[in-house]
């Protein structure tokens, strides 16, 4: 199906050829002046000049013959040689018609579906989400559930780090408080507990025990390094105790992350691809591309055409060990084996920028990826506190994500019993629901690259441009429905009678072009802006419309029909920012 700007324009070219004139700049635009037209057609000033004519002589021929056209109620040339024009309410209604029948809601799909892999999460196991964590999340989720409306296989990765000196850290730390446990028995022969030998919340206070300890102690760090490579060796005990640090922590995270509404389908982590690396590294020197440089093993990355200087992309350290960027590789070099993806997305902090510009290049140069592989990195910019600074707890530490989500519940709460009494356990729970819609409808409705401040009082409003506002929009037309007792599914959408009614249905034909949109720039920020706009404009027509009080038994099943095309967009779209509306609010 068409959108309706592309419908437009296909009857803007008719007549533009139907006059005689060539009809390449024959586009419609939706109107500057929505005082004086709905749309408009600045093609005839550059097809006038062209053919050396003047622009009311392209303009007035083609605005009589768009007035024969059923598509418009109004058509006229305006000075120096505008065309504006006003669509036809009963085309109007038809538009939307043919739009309800469609399970997309008429939304193109792509023409050529790609297997896209998401990269998104970043978290480390052992310790707690918090904030910092909160963007990559919402965002890669968002992005995730966007491709597969628009037909993509996508498959969402966390990427799990598990591989550093973090865990020798925590072996070291665990050792020296209980030196008895049969993990650090060199000569222990039997089955390793099945059983960790701490809870997560012991775990999540070791690390930065351990951290903090190495910063002040050279003989312990020294211990842990050791202990990491005694890990990585292979050594059983070690191994057996990195099992139950993967577990306690993958379950903890996949509990946090059920909370926000975000699922991954991959739980792989930076250990899977450590076998990988030596051969990876002994194709890159065989390639000629990788060579030595101050005794670190790098690639060139750097392109004529750059404007700042872009450093090699370094594969080993002057001491032979690995980075980040050979960890990357090797993944792209998993990816590529077992899922041949056509398209990779990494959703990460925009500070990482020039790092990410490295390792693609890098993957692009010496054949990492193949031909045609998509790598793209969607920078977000930071969560800031009221303040302007990275948001922090009231005593200035980093808040953990679970708090977070605590917080925004209660003020979300708070709100609901100023307005009704309930059953409290009830309540709480459908506060969740919203909760969770204003915390992920306050990040996604900022562009991603851009910083952003999280204003608890203003997300958590049932007011104003927030996720509350729009499920509450939500319930309100479901309650209209259910309250009318209609079945209107066999009733069709009647031509507006009011202006009112006439801008809400303008605004669902919108629906097509926004999804598009979002999915070309991966920008669920557009989903966010159109979703403030339809509610804005069917709040407008309901409070102007006794909709249930209308004694016109067809008058009253066409604005059910029309409000149940709303509730389907708007369900659509809060699913594709993951979350949804609650019974009732």
């Amino acid at each position: 199906m068409h959108t309706l700007i592309d419908t437009i324009s296909e009857e803007i070219k008719s007549a533009f050829r139907s006059c005689g004139f060539d009809d390449s700049l024959a586009r419609a635009t939706v109107s500057n002046r929505p005082d004086l037209c709905e749309y408009q057609c600045n093609g005839a000033l550059g097809t006038a000049k062209k053919a050396g004519m003047k622009p009311m002589d392209v303009a007035v021929p083609v605005a009589e013959k768009l007035r024969e056209s059923e598509t418009f109620s109004y058509a006229e040339a305006a000075a120096p040689g505008f065309i504006n024009m006003n669509l036809s309410p009963a085309f109007l209604s038809a538009h939307l018609g043919e739009m309800a029948q469609e399970e997309s809601l008429g939304v193109s799909r792509a023409e050529n579906p790609r297997k896209v892999l998401i990269d998104y999460g970043g978290a480390n196991v052992a310790k707690p989400l918090h904030v910092g964590h909160l963007r990559s999340a919402i965002i890669g989720e968002s992005i995730k559930r966007i491709c597969r409306f628009m037909g993509d296989e996508a498959i969402g990765d966390v990427h799990l780090g598990d591989w550093g000196l973090q865990m020798g850290l925590i072996i070291s730390e665990l050792k020296s408080r209980q030196p008895d446990l049969p993990y650090f028995d060199e000569s222990y022969t039997g089955e390793y507990p099945s059983e960790p030998p701490f809870t997560i919340s012991e775990l999540e206070e070791i690390y930065p025990a351990a951290n903090a300890r190495s910063k002040q102690d050279e003989a312990f760090r020294e211990e842990a390094k050791n202990a990491t490579v005694a890990l990585q060796q292979g050594l059983p005990g070690y191994r057996a105790l990195w099992n139950h640090i993967l577990n306690v922590s993958i379950a903890d995270l996949k509990k946090n992350y059920d909370r926000l509404n975000v699922h991954f389908e991959l739980w792989k982590k930076e250990s899977d691809v450590q076998d990988l690396i030596p051969g990876m590294i002994e194709d890159l020197k065989n390639t000629g591309l990788a060579y030595y440089s101050d005794g670190a093993l790098v690639v060139d990355v750097k392109e004529e055409t750059d404007k700042k200087e872009i450093p090699p992309c370094m594969i080993l350290k002057s001491d032979g060990g690995t980075l980040y960027n050979t960890t990357d590789l090797a993944t792209l070099v998993e990816r590529r084996a077992l899922y041949d993806p056509d398209r990779i997305i990494y959703v990460v902090d925009k500070r990482q920028g020039l790092y990410f510009e490295q390792v693609f290049r890098c993957a692009r140069k010496t054949g990492i990826v193949r031909d045609g592989v998509e790598l793209n990195f969607l920078g977000f910019g930071t969560m800031n506190g009221t303040d302007g600074k990275p948001f922090k707890t009231r005593d200035g530490g980093v808040m953990r994500l679970e708090n977070l989500i605590a917080e925004i519940n209660e003020a979300v709460l708070a709100k609901m019993q100023e307005n009704r009494d309930g059953d409290l356990p009830e309540m709480e729970r459908i506060a969740e629901i919203v909760g969770l819609s204003a915390l992920k409808y306050g990040d996604l409705s900022n562009q991603a690259s851009k910083d952003y401040i999280f204003d608890l009082e203003r997300f958590a409003s049932f007011e104003g441009n927030t996720g509350p506002y729009i499920l509450y929009t939500m319930v309100r037309i479901a309650s209209i429905l259910k309250k009318s007792g209609m079945d209107v599914s066999a009733s069709g959408i009647r031509p507006a009678e009011s202006e009112g009614e006439k801008e809400l249905q303008k605004e669902l034909c919108r629906f097509p072009e926004a999804i598009a949109a979002a999915y070309a720039e991966l920008a669920p920020h557009k989903i966010c802006s159109y979703i403030y706009d339809l509610s804005d404009k069917f709040n407008h027509f309901y409070h102007n419309t006794r909709i249930l009080a209308e004694e016109d038994e067809a008058k009253k099943a066409g604005w059910l029909s029309l409000l149940q095309l709303t509730h389907r967009v708007l369900s659509v779209c809060v699913d594709l920012l993951g979350f949804a509306a609650p019974e009732w609010m």
